[in-house]
């Protein structure tokens, strides 16, 4: 299995807020992105990251809702190309935007939270803070 990270350091590659990430993954089903039952952190491969790029960048430059972003970033994601039935072509580079996106993760991986595992400590003191 590739390497894969947490929504967290997705969220800062992508330079998208958690909140944004984490609805589009709730709703929608994009390869490269693990998820398993409740209570299991996602994890978000390089594959999963490129479509996610895309999804950001398709529905905030051309302003497609979510549902269409996914669609034609998936295709792209998988072929690189997108032909539309009006003669209009949407290419996608994703040799350089995997490379793009390689080379932030290694910056993100560095400031991204560390999520907490277990139950939070036990308050000792009995106090409210």
């Amino acid at each position: 299995m590739p390497r894969a990270y947490t929504v967290a350091t997705a969220a800062l590659v992508l330079g998208v807020p958690i909140k944004w990430l984490d609805n589009v993954l709730s709703h929608f089903s994009l390869q490269g992105i693990v998820q398993e039952r409740q209570g299991v952190a996602r994890r978000i491969t390089i594959e999963g990251m490129l479509q996610l790029y895309l999804v950001h960048s398709l529905s905030s430059e051309l302003g497609t809702t979510i549902v269409v972003a996914t669609q034609v970033a998936q295709k792209l994601a998988a072929d690189g190309l997108v032909e539309l039935s009006n003669g209009i072509t949407i290419r996608a580079g994703r040799d350089a935007l995997r490379a793009e996106l390689v080379d932030r993760l290694e910056h993100a991986v560095e400031i991204a939270p560390v999520p907490r595992r277990g139950r939070p400590p036990k308050n000792k003191t009995g106090r409210l803070d």
